[in-house]
């Protein structure tokens, strides 16, 4: 880039959860790309998503990419000369953009309801065309809008698209995308509630913070021509932009939580190594050499060029993570690993939690590895305690399909996200209620499924010292552990009866007689086929007949 000023780049996740692998795979690239070059990266907060965004979460990326070795520039924590860094503190800088897009015609008001655009939606389905907004307000005069407006009518603020001709993307990695215009929905740019969409923020704080490169995901390709007319509508120069492929799961599908861990979190406390991570995320995309995939973030950054990057579904292989690992374990020096160990699987803090869990519950302090195992590592041995997930009553496909309903739910609930011991259980026992369980039933499940035994420290306070991501595999574990059971348990074979041996018929015949004998006062019975006593020579010559 001899000649060009240096390159500026960022990356702007959104603080709505774990730190995404994702969000590191792209941060490593524009990372790379950036001291390639020296120019600078940047950290830009996305949390116009006000209902799930959290400082917490917002913390934790920061956390998560300290933990990488990717050190930004600038940012919410550290300051820099573009500030502010987060989107809900940059809501004037928005409305004063809108406003320039409204008075040249570049942008309307909406005032379709909910209703309105869902009667819009059915009519569309019932006519079989493609469902997109109709562009009904497109055309309404500005001073009727205005009017409306300002008498406090709620409405929304769109792009107005042209209906003619194409928009062009030049990708750096896949060169010309056209999009025909005609396809291209009546973007909205400024929500009801008065902060910005995606597509308006992004293209403001790009252009504003001097980003010359942008380096994101596929998914975003087809958001790119709206972002393309919007700096048209602005009248500002693009950026470059360059979409990596989209990280997928073995089989292709998007790579997602619900398949696979997918937060930075979760592989860090397994103990994976921070330069292991990263060098394994580099080979998603990223070649070095035909026969070479083990090299430093130093050395990426000194061979980086785009013609070595590929747009391929790159694949995000936990067994390859896992090779990558234990071979870099296995080249450490002893006192490194030793270091190691204390610095994040034996580290004071997380010792003292355990044991805090455990205090009153072990008879020597040996007992304290042993029973505090399932904390650690993460897959379990169900084994043992297989015949737990059988539920009195209750089906095991039943028993399966409550548990990943229970997955999906704990991800929606506000409380229960930030996976503390009490939103854990406030959120557990409305899941029972909600969905007609006992309490001990779910309870008890949850407690096999989460430590691989009946038997362990307060079920709330163990999940969340397990960890959420453990948790969540750890479900999905179980549930296919489950799906495999024979719907009714093998009953244990009986052993054989011994057939009682038949009664000689002539045996049994001269034992009546033998009775009438003996009792020669006695009456025959009704159903006897002889009445008649026997002759006095069967009777036993040491049997008296009268004492009989």
């Amino acid at each position: 880039m001899d000649g060009i000023k240096p390159p500026r780049v960022r990356i702007a996740p959104s603080p709505t959860g774990d730190p995404h692998v994702g969000t590191a795979y792209i941060g490593l690239f524009n990372y790379v790309f950036a001291r390639k070059h020296g120019g600078q990266f940047i950290i830009r907060i996305e949390d116009t998503d006000q209902a799930r965004s959290t400082r917490g979460s917002e913390e934790a990326i920061f956390a998560a990419l300290r933990w990488l070795g990717l050190k930004w520039d600038e940012g919410p924590d550290i300051g820099g000369p573009c500030g502010p860094y987060r989107q809900s503190e940059r809501l004037e800088i928005y409305r004063e953009h809108i406003d320039r897009l409204l008075e040249t015609g570049e942008a309307y008001r909406c005032f379709a309801t909910k209703e309105e655009l869902e009667e819009m939606r059915q009519t569309q389905k019932a006519e079989q065309r493609a469902t997109a907004y109709d562009g009904r307000y497109r055309d309404l005069p500005r001073e009727q809008a205005e009017a409306r407006a300002r008498a406090g009518e709620a409405h929304v603020v769109r792009l107005k698209v042209p209906r003619e001709g194409e928009t062009v993307v030049v990708d750096g990695l896949r060169g010309e995308v056209r999009f025909e215009n005609r396809l291209i929905d009546d973007a909205v740019i400024l929500k009801s509630d008065g902060y910005p969409t995606y597509h308006l923020a992004n293209v403001v704080d790009d252009h504003l913070m001097g980003i010359t490169h942008v380096i994101r995901g596929e998914e975003w390709i087809t958001s790119t021509p709206k972002h393309v007319l919007l700096y048209a509508a602005f009248g500002w120069e693009p950026p470059s932009f360059y979409h990596l492929g989209l990280l997928r799961n073995a089989d292709k599908s998007k790579l997602s939580k619900r398949r696979n861990p997918v937060s930075i979190d979760h592989y860090r406390e397994l103990g994976i190594l921070p330069e292991t991570f990263l060098n394994f995320l580099a080979t998603l995309g990223f070649s070095i050499a035909d026969d070479r995939d083990r090299f430093t973030l130093d050395e990426m950054i000194e061979k980086f060029e785009w013609s070595r990057v590929s747009v391929g579904g790159p694949v995000f292989d936990p067994r390859k993570l896992e090779a990558f690992n234990g071979d870099d374990i296995r080249s450490l020096s002893l006192d490194d690993f030793v270091t190691r160990l204390q610095t994040r699987v034996l580290a004071p803090e997380r010792i003292r939690e355990l044991a805090a869990l455990v205090h009153e519950r072990i008879n020597h302090l040996d007992d304290f590895i042993p029973y505090v195992s399932f904390f650690f590592g993460g897959t379990l041995d169900y084994g043992p305690v297989q015949h737990k997930f059988r539920v009195k009553k209750r089906a095991l496909a039943d028993v399966a399909k409550i548990l990943g309903v229970y997955l999906e739910e704990i991800e929606k609930d506000p409380g229960a996200r930030g996976f503390k011991a009490e939103g854990l259980e406030a959120f557990s026992r409305g899941f029972c209620e909600r969905h007609a369980w006992k309490t001990r039933e779910i309870f008890g499940l949850l407690r096999v499924t989460v430590t691989g035994r009946t038997a362990a420290p307060g079920l709330f306070e163990t999940m969340a010292a397990v960890g959420k991501d453990r948790v969540r595999m750890r479900i999905r574990d179980a549930i296919k552990v489950i799906k495999a059971m024979p719907e009714e348990e093998a009953k244990p074979a009986q052993p054989h009866a011994q057939p009682k041996p038949k009664k000689d018929k002539k045996k049994k015949d001269k034992k009546k007689r033998d009775k009438g004998t003996r009792h020669p006062g006695a009456q025959a019975s009704a159903d006897s086929k002889d009445s008649t006593p026997a002759p006095a020579k069967d009777v036993p010559k040491d049997s008296g007949a009268e004492g009989a």
